[in-house]
């Protein structure tokens, strides 16, 4: 996977297409990731005590990582990432800037 977690990115399609966030978590081995406040659902929490009330809270859902794509922090474009050999260090770079990431 290209993205990492703290990367802005934006959804390119779904119901949330066009909008843009910051991802939370990535999971690799399954090729997802999660965005701050994109593909919510809402999930149904039961009272946990006596006399409390159970209540409807919005969550992020995982998307797949082919459904997002990266915002370059120089151009604020939406771009591919390309990599670049700096010494013995592996740099990301923006496909339409070059500018490193």
């Amino acid at each position: 996977m290209k993205v990492r977690k703290n990367d802005n990115v934006i959804m390119r399609n779904g119901k949330d297409s066009g909008k843009t966030g910051k991802i939370l978590f990535t999971f690799p081995s399954e090729n997802r990731v999660v965005v701050e406040g994109l593909n919510l659902v809402k999930r149904h929490l039961r009272a946990r005590r006596q006399g409390q009330k159970g209540q409807i809270v919005n969550k992020e859902r995982s998307v797949n990582v082919s459904s997002v794509q990266l915002m370059c922090p120089k151009c604020s474009k939406p771009t591919r990432i390309g990599y670049l050999l700096e010494g013995d260090s592996k740099v990301r770079i923006c496909k339409k800037c070059n500018g490193e990431i």
